[in-house]
């Protein structure tokens, strides 16, 4: 009888550490996840696109929230993409795609002027956003033209954008 109890006494010792480690295995597993997925404290996120340093911003964009001033940095580092994709804001009259939202020209020196339209604009932010999005999900520029056609329409006419080469 004795052993029967101590069999027991096993058994019901074994039911209540169950859910004790059914919990640190799956906090365990937590704070692995959260290790590899965390991005590091250099603030480095990696993209499939370059972005130009905060300093390459203009005054005005410097002072911008976030979304506004990441917008701008690519705009700078990739206006060989962003000049492919069109604007939905109604800037069609003076610019020829999203990239005119953000750079005016740049002079032969390489020197930027820059475009301040892009600060107050939520939808050329939006779309350079939407363009940056795409990229780092591994999306061809055709494909991600024909989703910034479909989403920004509605807003109004497009620049007078090419076709993407």
């Amino acid at each position: 009888m004795a052993a029967e109890h101590q069999k027991q006494k096993r058994a019901g010792r074994r039911g209540r550490n169950l859910p004790w480690l059914i919990g640190a295995t799956i906090l365990l597993g937590a704070a692995v996840l959260a290790f590899f997925l965390w991005p590091d404290n250099s603030g480095g996120v990696h993209h499939a696109y370059a972005m130009a340093p905060e300093s390459a911003l203009p005054e005005g964009a410097r002072k911008a929230p976030p979304k506004v001033r990441e917008a701008y940095r690519f705009a700078i580092a990739n206006r060989e993409i962003l000049s492919q994709i069109p604007c939905y804001c109604g800037c069609g009259a003076e610019h020829k795609s999203d990239l005119d939202c953000f750079i005016k020209d740049v002079r032969p020196d390489g020197s930027i002027v820059f475009d301040g339209m892009s600060l107050g604009c939520g939808i050329c932010i939006d779309i350079a956003r939407d363009v940056m999005r795409m990229l780092d999900e591994g999306k061809a520029l055709k494909e991600i033209r024909a989703y910034v056609d479909t989403t920004y329409s509605r807003f109004g006419p497009s620049t007078p954008t090419p076709p993407v080469r």
